[in-house]
């Protein structure tokens, strides 16, 4: 039982990082552009940029966490033959997409200050790069590590 719920709250975890970012990269901010004042399309991609990220945080908490459950519950990386290599590339992908995180996150919170100071062009130019390039990167990323995550469970 605590298996299935180990391997359900991981897999949940990872679809709401990812769907999370593919909803707000695909379908709301192609909506935001729509917006003609620039004060108030900057102001409310930060606002729901901010919230997504808020969001997140305990799903990438509950990911870490049944990670590690579920590597010291099947022996580390030496799960079946030839997948050990599989499980380090999608720890590498995960490892990688947190740390892309935490810059985003912490570019967003900057630009935050930026505009809450008024300061409209310093603040677009702090997250230019999120919705075109470092957003996009995790989303590829996350659907390899779901893709590696769904071939180590031998599906």
């Amino acid at each position: 039982m605590y298996g299935h719920l180990t391997v359900f709250l991981h897999v949940l975890s990872a679809f709401v990082w990812v769907g999370g970012m593919i909803a707000i990269r695909f379908a709301v901010h192609p909506a935001l552009a729509s917006i003609t004042d620039p004060r108030i399309r900057l102001g409310k991609t930060l606002e729901i940029t901010g919230r997504l990220f808020h969001l997140v945080i305990p799903f990438m908490l509950i990911l870490l966490i049944t990670g590690v459950i579920m590597v010291s519950q099947t022996g580390g990386h030496e799960i079946k033959a030839g997948q050990g290599l599989l499980f380090l590339a999608k720890e590498g992908i995960w490892t990688l997409m947190m740390l892309n995180f935490v810059y985003m996150y912490l570019r967003r919170r900057s630009a935050w200050k930026l505009f809450v100071a008024g300061k409209l062009p310093e603040a677009k130019g702090t997250v230019r790069h999120i919705p075109n390039l470092l957003l996009p990167f995790n989303i590829l990323l996350g659907i390899v590590a779901l893709y590696l995550g769904v071939s180590l469970r031998g599906l």
